[in-house]
């Protein structure tokens, strides 16, 4: 399994195509955009070109990292040879369900089909497609190029074959893959979207600034980012779609997202992607900041 195709060249995008590319897979990285392709591949090339420079990779490297990533604008196309696609898309319900479908009649029989989902039901994705045993969760953390961490995610029907397959593969990316179940949120994000909910309620009722509460999380219990942080740096409207998503999931008032959350989103203040959010970040300089953090 050589041929790996990734749908979409966004943050979670490139950075799949980026790892799978480094380690000798041949990546069809697709977008229904040009332009997003192009901004991908240039992310891919800035973060190489940063690894070159603080000695982890050579110049060699990143040219074959390069030479192993084609793009395509057509899914029908992008797949046509892939034996592995992973959905990088917009955590929206919608969207997924409408790309699996077409997954699911364009990729050849034996594709396994996997989704980067921070928290929709893998089960209800892979009932759309006519492969449901095929269809896993592959939860990457952002940056992923450096991140370790792969929450391998299974639905109500995904095979123990694809299951070892997906897990021994993610081995190969020089990542440590856990095995979860299929609930909203699954782990990671069952535990840590409450944290950052809670954070923001802190806030938001007056106990202590923004600076304030981090500074408490990094030195207080040794996290290497504070949670309001964190929260821009994933991005305020992922934070509110996935608590959502768990809201519902679950019916449990714990999971219902802070106002202040709801509020930011809708004043389209999402975290770093748009320039502010509980922070406020230079628009020519905020990628260079977080980037600088991890790679």
């Amino acid at each position: 399994m050589k041929n790996i195709a990734v749908i979409g060249a966004g943050t979670m995008g490139n950075g799949i195509a980026h790892t799978f590319a480094q380690n000798g897979f041949k990546v069809q990285l697709i977008d229904i955009s040009q332009e997003s392709l192009e901004k991908g591949l240039a992310t891919i090339t800035k973060n190489l070109d940063r690894m070159i420079t603080k000695e982890k990779i050579t110049e060699a490297d990143k040219e074959s990292t390069l030479g192993n990533i084609s793009t395509f604008t057509s899914i029908r196309e992008g797949v046509e040879y892939a034996g592995l696609v992973v959905e990088a898309a917009t955590e929206n319900v919608t969207l997924k369900l409408k790309i699996f479908e077409e997954l699911s009649d364009a990729c050849p029989e034996d594709t396994i089909l996997a989704t980067n989902t921070s928290s929709i039901s893998i089960t209800q994705i892979a009932a759309v497609t006519n492969r449901p045993e095929m269809v896993i969760g592959m939860h990457f953390m952002n940056p992923v190029p450096i991140m370790k961490l792969v929450e391998i995610i299974r639905g109500y029907n995904t095979s123990d074959e694809v299951t070892h397959t997906i897990m021994e593969m993610s081995k190969t990316l020089g990542k440590v893959p856990v095995e979860v179940n299929d609930y909203p949120g699954f782990v990671a994000n069952r535990i840590l979207m409450p944290m950052i909910n809670e954070s923001i309620e802190t806030l938001y009722n007056g106990v202590a600034g923004v600076t304030e509460i981090d500074t408490v999380m990094k030195l207080g219990m040794a996290h290497p980012m504070g949670p309001l942080q964190l929260a821009d740096f994933i991005g305020l409207d992922v934070c509110l779609s996935i608590l959502n998503v768990m809201y519902e999931g679950f019916k449990n008032p714990k999971y219902a997202p802070c106002p202040l959350l709801v509020n930011m989103v809708m004043a389209g203040k999402l975290g770093v992607k748009s320039g502010e959010g509980f922070y406020n970040y230079d628009e020519s300089k905020k990628a260079e900041k977080v980037a600088k953090q991890f790679i």
